[in-house]
């Protein structure tokens, strides 16, 4: 078996402050390349906590975060920046698009903050992805002219421009009506399975988990896997 596009080992988490609270109790996880995961889970389960470790934005307790083959305790900040930047991609409830900023601007962020200037490739590629998600009118359009479901599709392909390894995405139709999250989930399980990137996925919506791979569940800080269908 290769190296797991993500991997957690004994994964513990604590927060401190004046009562220290466990959030996550020695959690093992692995995520194959391609692999579309969802995790569910009440509100303070743990889940947020698990993809922000996952993601290099916080560093767990105890235990191992292994992505794409690299132990994250052996990376120091300015490695784990760039990480997150070139390997992971981030979809999150609200899609944190710039006010200013087309959206083939936005669609491009990751990328030109890990390159500086992208090369002609680089345009080709994202606004490729832009047309992919039925952006191709809505190059130069500002948020504020998207609806909901297109500011959402913008940040979807913000996620993938880059080319990452894993993508986690938390709760990414969450602010979305029904139809709009269905939309916007159904392009994340084609990109997924088309790109072959692997993608964990934080939602509320059992609906939208039935679809995925694997469903996994975090009941206080412990999880659990449910069984094939």
């Amino acid at each position: 078996m290769g190296d797991a596009a993500a991997e957690v080992i004994g994964l513990k988490k604590t927060y401190f402050g004046a009562r220290p609270v466990e959030v996550l109790h020695g959690l093992d996880f692995r995520v194959e390349p391609g692999e579309l995961v969802a995790v569910v889970g009440q509100s303070g389960s743990g889940k947020s906590t698990l993809l922000n470790c996952l993601g290099a934005l916080g560093r767990p307790t105890e235990g191992e975060v292994i992505i794409d083959g690299l132990r994250l305790a052996d990376l120091d900040e300015d490695e784990l920046a760039d990480l997150r930047n070139s390997r992971v991609g981030f979809i999150f409830q609200f899609h944190h698009l710039l006010d200013e900023w087309t959206c083939l601007e936005n669609a491009m962020m990751a990328m030109a903050i890990r390159k500086g200037t992208p090369s002609e490739e680089d345009y080709e590629r994202v606004i490729g992805l832009l047309e992919r998600v039925g952006l191709g009118h809505r190059l130069d359009n500002r948020p504020s002219q998207l609806s909901g479901g297109e500011q959402q599709r913008t940040a979807v392909v913000r996620a993938l421009a880059n080319d990452p390894r894993l993508v986690l995405a938390d709760e990414p139709t969450g602010n979305l009506d029904s139809k709009s999250g269905q939309e916007v989930f159904n392009l994340i399980h084609d990109m997924n399975h088309e790109t072959g990137v692997a993608l964990v996925m934080v939602t509320h919506d059992e609906r939208l988990a039935q679809d995925a791979d694997r469903i996994v569940r975090i009941e206080d800080g412990l999880l659990s896997e449910d069984a094939p269908a």
